[in-house]
C-alpha cells in the first residue's frame, strides 16, 4: 500500500510537471552514450591496431653484427657488418644491402677483409612464392577489420532491439497505470455521489456497497500497475547512461511518447526485407568475410606442399660504393649466389593442414546456409506476427469503442434511474479489460515490428 501511495503521489506530479522521453531521443542516446554501444567501437578500434601489427612484418629493419677478439696482444679478428633489409609484398620478394669493415690476424677465410658492400635479393620460388605468412597475416587482418564493423553492426543491432523492448514495455505500463487512475477518479466520484444519494434517501445501503467495491478493486488493479511500472522503469534505466559513462536511474517526472505507442508502426515488404538482410545482415556478412579469411588459410596451407627453393644472390664491391660497377657484366665477378631447396618426401603435414583448409571453408558454407535459412525464417515468423496483431490491434480497437459507447449509454440510464450500478459497473469492467487487451496488443505489435528488423539486421 505504501508503494501505491507513492506512485499515486508521482502520477499527480507527473500530471504538473512531466517531461517527455521520445523514443527517437531514447535510442540516440543509448547509440551515444551506452557502454554495449562504446565497446562495439572498440572493437573496431582493436581490429584496426592488429592491422597495424600485421604491417609491422613489412618493417624495414636495420641489424649490426659487431664482433672483436684480442688476446695476448693479437688482434684476432674485428667484425663490423651493418645491414638493411627492405621485405616486400611481391613475391615474398625481400631486398638488402649492407655495409662491411673486417680484419685481424685470424679472419674467417669467407669473410671480405678490409670495407665491402653489397646489395641483393632473397626470394622463393616455390613454397612462398605466391602466399606466405606475413601477407596471409595481413591479409586477413584486412579481413578481420572489415569483420569487426559487422561485429560492431551486430551488438548495436541487439542493443537497440533490447532498448525499444524496453521503451515500448515502460511505455505500455504507464499507460495501463494512467488507464486505471482515470477509472479510479471517475468511481471515486460515483462513490460520492451515490454515498450522498443514500443519506438523502435516494440510494439503498447495497449501492454504497457496490459503488465502494467498484473503488476497491481499481486501487488493486492500479497498485499491481504501479508495481508494474516501477519494474518497467528500473529496466529501462539499464539502458540510461550519461556522458560521463555513469548510469542513472529514470526520473519520476519523465513519461513516455503515447502518441508514437498509440500509432502502427509501418513496416517493409517482406520481399524489401528478405533482400535487404542478405546484403545488410551483419552475422551473415560476417560469415562472409570469415570465409574470405579461411581462404586466405587455404592459399598459405596449400603452400606447404610445395618444396621449400630460396634464391639468395648479392652483389658486391670493395669500399662502400656498391654500385660502383654496376655496369660490368653481373655474375662474373664480384658477386655471391646461394640457393636452399628442402623437399619433403610424403608430404603428410602439408596435405593434412591443406586439407584441414578446405574443410574448415566446406564446414563455414554449411554454416552460413544454415544461418542465412534461419534468418529468413525469423523475419518471416516476425513478419507475419506483425500483421495478425495489427489485425487484432483493429478488431479490439473497435470493441473497445464499442464498449465505451455502452458504458456511456448506460451510465446516462443509471442517471435517469433506469438502470442499476452492477450494469455500470459491468459495463465498466468488460471497457477495461478491453482497454488493458489492447495496450498489451499493442506492446507486442511494437516488439514484433522492430524484431522484423533486428531480424533483418538493419536497427542503426
Amino acid at each position: 500500500m505504501k508503494k501505491f501511495l507513492i506512485f499515486a503521489a508521482l502520477f499527480f506530479l507527473k500530471s504538473a510537471s512531466a517531461q517527455m522521453m521520445t523514443p527517437e531521443v531514447f535510442i540516440q542516446q543509448v547509440r551515444q552514450y551506452h557502454p554495449i554501444a562504446k565497446q562495439a567501437a572498440i572493437q573496431v578500434a582493436k581490429a584496426q591496431a592488429d592491422l597495424l601489427s600485421a604491417r609491422g612484418g613489412f618493417d624495414p629493419a636495420i641489424t649490426l653484427d659487431a664482433r672483436r677478439k684480442t688476446f695476448d696482444g693479437k688482434n684476432y679478428y674485428y667484425y663490423t657488418n651493418h645491414e638493411l633489409k627492405l621485405p616486400t609484398r611481391i613475391g615474398g620478394l625481400d631486398l638488402k644491402t649492407g655495409l662491411e669493415n673486417n680484419g685481424g690476424q685470424f679472419l674467417n677465410s669467407q669473410v671480405t677483409e678490409g670495407q665491402s658492400s653489397y646489395v641483393g635479393v632473397e626470394l622463393p620460388i616455390a613454397k612462398g612464392l605466391l602466399m606466405d605468412k606475413r601477407r596471409a597475416t595481413l591479409q586477413q587482418a584486412k579481413i578481420y577489420r572489415s569483420q569487426s564493423e559487422q561485429e560492431k553492426a551486430k551488438m548495436i543491432n541487439d542493443l537497440l532491439f533490447d532498448a525499444y523492448t524496453g521503451y515500448w514495455q515502460w511505455a505500455g505500463a504507464w499507460q495501463l497505470y494512467t488507464i486505471y487512475a482515470q477509472f479510479l477518479n471517475i468511481s471515486a466520484d460515483r462513490f460520492r455521489l451515490v454515498k450522498l444519494a443514500f443519506q438523502n434517501g435516494d440510494r439503498s445501503a447495497i449501492d454504497t456497497v457496490e459503488a465502494l467495491t467498484q473503488v476497491q478493486n481499481f486501487q488493486m488493479l492500479q497498485a499491481d500497475a504501479a508495481i508494474r511500472l516501477n519494474t518497467a522503469s528500473l529496466e529501462l534505466s539499464n539502458f540510461l547512461w550519461d556522458s560521463r559513462d555513469s548510469a542513472y536511474e529514470l526520473s519520476p517526472t519523465v513519461v513516455p511518447d503515447t502518441l508514437s505507442f498509440n500509432l502502427t508502426a509501418p513496416t517493409r515488404s517482406l520481399e524489401n526485407l528478405l533482400a535487404l538482410s542478405s546484403t545488410a545482415n551483419p552475422v551473415l556478412r560476417s560469415y562472409s568475410y570469415k570465409l574470405d579469411a579461411l581462404e586466405v588459410e587455404r592459399r598459405l596451407k596449400f603452400q606447404n606442399i610445395l618444396p621449400v627453393i630460396n634464391l639468395k644472390a648479392n652483389l658486391l664491391n670493395r669500399g662502400y660504393n656498391v654500385m660502383k660497377d654496376f655496369g660490368g657484366a653481373l655474375f662474373q665477378n664480384n658477386y655471391y649466389w646461394g640457393v636452399d631447396v628442402k623437399i619433403p618426401l610424403l608430404l603428410r603435414e602439408g596435405r593434412g593442414d591443406y586439407q584441414k583448409a578446405k574443410l574448415k571453408l566446406q564446414e563455414t558454407n554449411y554454416e552460413l546456409a544454415a544461418k542465412r535459412w534461419e534468418v529468413e525464417n525469423k523475419i518471416k515468423n516476425y513478419y507475419t506476427e506483425t500483421n495478425l496483431l495489427q489485425k487484432q490491434i483493429i478488431a479490439t480497437q473497435n470493441a473497445f469503442n464499442g464498449f465505451s459507447a455502452l458504458l456511456r449509454a448506460e451510465s446516462l440510464r443509471f442517471q435517469n434511474g433506469e438502470s442499476s450500478l452492477f450494469l455500470i459497473n459491468s459495463r465498466e469492467n468488460k471497457l477495461i479489460e478491453t482497454a488493458e487487451k489492447l495496450v498489451n496488443l499493442r506492446i507486442k505489435y511494437l516488439k514484433a515490428n522492430y524484431a522484423v528488423e533486428w531480424a533483418a539486421g538493419t536497427l542503426r
